[in-house]
């Protein structure tokens, strides 16, 4: 999976492979940039005797990382793996008893964490979990020292040390151990391979409408196993990746970044419906009317069939004077909305696909990595 820098490096590089907010405003990472960082990270962790060990499960040591999404996630994420270690993301609302378990669990080596307000409560697991042997913040803060602080630590010889530990390493080997909440007990761990990612990846890619420099979002959180692996089909592609301040921002980083492409929830999708039949019911007289036409002509679509010319004349209406105000409000630029985690409502999909905001539904679990079925925008 760690390859992708350099297959992109190899195509000439993206100028914004990671994009997110700094300091009000959006800062790029081009692919050399992230290459130079994931290489000095790796370099600075094999300073601080992070290892894979035995190559083995148990002798990979095992950081963690509980982080909102930021290019600083898939800087992490990268350097560990190309080390041979393990990554073991946690949600940041995880509560104190199953951080301890987990950082147990895994015999974690070292925490990353977002920001002060994670603070308290890892200082509160600390005493219970003795494999611990320090924490890193990805905001700068007093506690704990700087995460770029690792990257004053490597050296030409652990620079070089990296290619050695990369080649020793296959498809089969360990990738990430993701927790879920399980229905009983102590959360339960998931291990995935880079192939089971990798082969996820892979057969997604071609149903999505990305290339080299497609503008995509990112929100849903980078713990879970969806939004993970489409992150490394997004950097198999060579888009670019933007990052969404917050779930209170994302109207805002829409306009902003005019993404090509997001995934997102069902529940979001349902949210965004809502506002716009909201905004239909104000309306009064002739556009009201037009509004509830053109949803009626929605809820009709169907993707497999084209439907009758009278059918078709009446959506290319609808699409010009209903459908691209929708279209606008999620920037004008939208390929394909792409959604999972769970069921959609059909008449969601149906409508959405006929206002030009194309919908992909996909099916799986953490433990198929995770896509078991995905709908694709055109027939094959």
């Amino acid at each position: 999976l760690f390859d992708c820098i350099d297959q992109q490096l190899g195509k000439g590089g993206v100028e914004g492979m990671l994009v997110a907010k700094e300091k009000g405003q959006w800062r790029k990472y081009s692919t050399k940039e992230v290459k130079d960082i994931v290489d000095k990270l790796s370099a600075g962790l094999l300073a601080m005797g992070v290892s894979a060990g035995d190559m083995s499960v148990e002798g990979r040591d095992k950081i963690a990382i509980i982080s909102k999404n930021r290019p600083e996630w898939v800087f992490l994420d990268l350097a560990v793996q190309q080390i041979g270690a393990v990554l073991i993301p946690i949600y940041p609302t995880a509560i104190a008893s199953d951080i301890s378990f987990i950082f147990n669990d895994t015999a974690t080596k070292f925490v990353f964490f977002n920001d002060g307000e994670l603070y308290p409560k890892l200082k509160e697991v600390l005493p219970t979990t003795p494999t611990v042997q320090g924490m890193f913040s990805f905001e700068k803060m007093a506690e704990v020292p700087h995460w770029t602080e690792i990257l004053q630590k490597a050296s030409q010889e652990h620079l070089l040390q990296i290619a050695d530990v990369s080649k020793k390493m296959n498809t089969e080997d360990l990738f990430t151990i993701i927790y879920t909440s399980g229905t009983t007990g102590t959360p339960k761990g998931v291990m995935l391979s880079h192939h089971n990612v990798l082969s996820n990846v892979m057969s997604t890619l071609p149903t999505f409408p990305i290339d080299t420099n497609t503008r995509v979002l990112s929100f849903l959180p980078l713990n879970h196993i969806f939004e993970r692996m489409v992150t490394y089909v997004y950097l198999f592609a060579g888009a670019s990746i933007h990052y969404a301040e917050s779930l209170e921002h994302l109207g805002e980083n829409i306009k902003e970044v005019k993404p090509e492409m997001f995934t997102t929830v069902p529940r979001l999708l349902e949210k965004v419906y809502e506002k716009i039949l909201a905004k239909g019911m104000e309306q009064k007289g002739v556009i009201k009317k037009l509004f509830f036409w053109a949803l009626s002509l929605g809820e009709k679509y169907d993707v497999n069939e084209k439907g009758s010319l009278g059918y078709r004349l009446q959506l290319s209406f609808a699409n010009k004077l209903i459908f691209s105000k929708w279209r606008e409000g999620l920037g004008n630029e939208i390929k394909c909305i792409v959604t999972g985690a769970a069921a959609c409502q059909v008449r969601l999909l149906r409508i959405f696909t006929a206002a030009g905001i194309p919908i992909m539904e996909g099916y799986g679990q953490t433990e198929s990595s995770p896509v078991i079925a995905v709908n694709q925008l055109n027939e094959g």
